[in-house]
């Protein structure tokens, strides 16, 4: 079968290609070789700006640069076929520079194509450029419109009086808008520590020691060069102590950072799930749609579920190659090579999360009549305002007296509570401010 949406073995690829293909341009294997271009391209072009060696007047750094930018499916494809007779991916990219170069008329610049380099400093500075162009061009852009959807809600929900239930039980009443900025200050603070992690890279030949630039030339300072190209024409930080391959360590540092922001995700999609079944929510439908193949009546909340199992597909990839890569054998094994070209599998699926999440938040309807019943049903809840107050004014065992009346009873009602009040030897003025405190305005700041 030839690939097509219909054939393909994974659904980033099939059913949801569309509404992932946006991270088509960094993780395809057509994203992954146009960044080894550019890096190819982008240290040649520093090697003879530092007068390493004389580039052809005529070959222009915007020419040259346009290989990149300019880099098309076809060109793509020829580098494939380059590939199958040289069964190296990235000695395909450079035969392919050389031949660019050679129409452009370099002579015999084309052979600092790739000067002193093994394959590893151009993936491990490729694949963190790609990854991190990704997450700040469509991840954080999308999880940011998450969060601030989320703060339109919070906002608007902020005086809205609502049961809490801690071990699924009727708790001290809250505001749903307080419950969603929880959300909000968890997900800010996880992006936060996010973007303090360094993309790193490694840059500095076979093993590390720039065995082979160091001994054309050895009087050059290699370290600075490739610290200054890296940072600064890369924008990438450069790891100083390296094996063939670069540590790592940021990268797992990353991957735990978004596991943790998929986390609080699915705990946002799974409490947004339970109150949709407590009927809080009620969710908009849409012309057409089936919910259920037997049941019409059924509006399912598949918005958030799909979410919460996207989410976890991602977490467990993530999981994996957070344990995995930093650990290779001696100076170098192959173990990282697949792992890292599986590296937009889980962004994949964290991004079709929070498409789904941004949808289903789109589609909530505020139910404030079945919240409101919820709370005139539990008047319970206000025995602990009643036994602090006492407390307050020195009244004898309050929390005991408001034990007795409430624990593990059902149907306290509000005249019960106010009934109860009115046996209590305090002053009026007291019972008025008692008599006062109900479900609805129980809520704290």
């Amino acid at each position: 079968m030839d690939l097509t949406a219909l054939s393909a073995i994974s659904p980033v690829d099939g059913r949801y290609r569309t509404q992932v293909s946006a991270l088509a341009p960094y993780f395809s294997e057509f994203g992954l070789i146009r960044y080894r271009l550019r890096v190819e391209v982008e240290y040649f072009i520093f090697l003879a700006e530092h007068k390493v060696f004389k580039l052809p007047a005529k070959v222009k750094a915007a020419k040259l640069r346009g290989i990149y930018e300019d880099f098309s499916e076809a060109d793509a494809l020829h580098i494939k076929g380059i590939e199958q007779r040289t069964n190296h991916d990235v000695k395909a990219v450079e035969y392919f520079l050389k031949e660019k170069l050679s129409v452009m008329g370099a002579g015999e610049s084309i052979e600092w194509i790739h000067f002193g380099l093994t394959s590893q400093d151009i993936n491990n500075t490729a694949v963190p450029l790609l990854w991190k162009e990704a997450i700040e061009e469509c991840y954080l852009p999308m999880l940011q419109n998450i969060v601030l959807r989320l703060g339109k809600v919070s906002h608007e929900w902020r005086g809205v009086a609502m049961l809490a239930r801690t071990h699924g039980q009727p708790a001290s009443p809250t505001r749903l808008g307080k419950e969603i900025m929880v959300f909000i200050e968890r997900l800010e603070g996880q992006i936060l520590q996010l973007s303090h992690v360094p993309f790193a890279a490694k840059f500095g030949g076979a093993t590390g020691n720039f065995n082979a630039h160091h001994v054309a030339f050895p009087t050059k300072d290699w370290i600075a060069f490739a610290n200054d190209f890296v940072h600064n024409r890369l924008g990438l930080e450069r790891m100083q102590y390296t094996t063939q391959i670069e540590h790592y360590d940021n990268l797992a540092a990353q991957f735990d950072a978004l596991k943790r922001i998929n986390t609080i995700l699915t705990d946002l999609c799974r409490d947004i799930w339970q109150y949709i079944s407590m009927e809080y929510f009620k969710q908009k439908v849409k012309e057409g749609e089936v919910g259920s193949s037997a049941m019409p009546h059924k509006v399912n909340p598949i918005d958030f579920e799909n979410a919460e199992g996207n989410l976890g597909i991602a977490n467990a990839l993530y999981e994996h190659m957070s344990a995995k890569l930093p650990i290779s054998r001696l100076q170098r094994d192959l173990t990282d090579s697949t792992v890292l070209r599986n590296i937009g599998v889980p962004m994949a699926h964290s991004y079709l999360a929070l498409r789904s999440l941004e949808k289903g938040l789109g589609k909530l309807v505020l139910n404030k009549a079945k919240i409101n019943e919820d709370l005139e049903n539990n008047w319970a809840v206000v025995a602990e305002a009643i036994q602090t107050v006492l407390r307050r004014e020195n009244y004898p065992q309050p929390y005991e007296a408001l034990k007795a009346l409430t624990r593990g009873k059902a149907g306290i009602t509000k005249q019960g509570i106010h009934s109860f009040v009115d046996t209590l030897k305090v002053s009026a003025k007291l019972k008025k401010e008692l008599k006062a405190i109900s479900p609805h305005n129980y809520t704290g700041v």
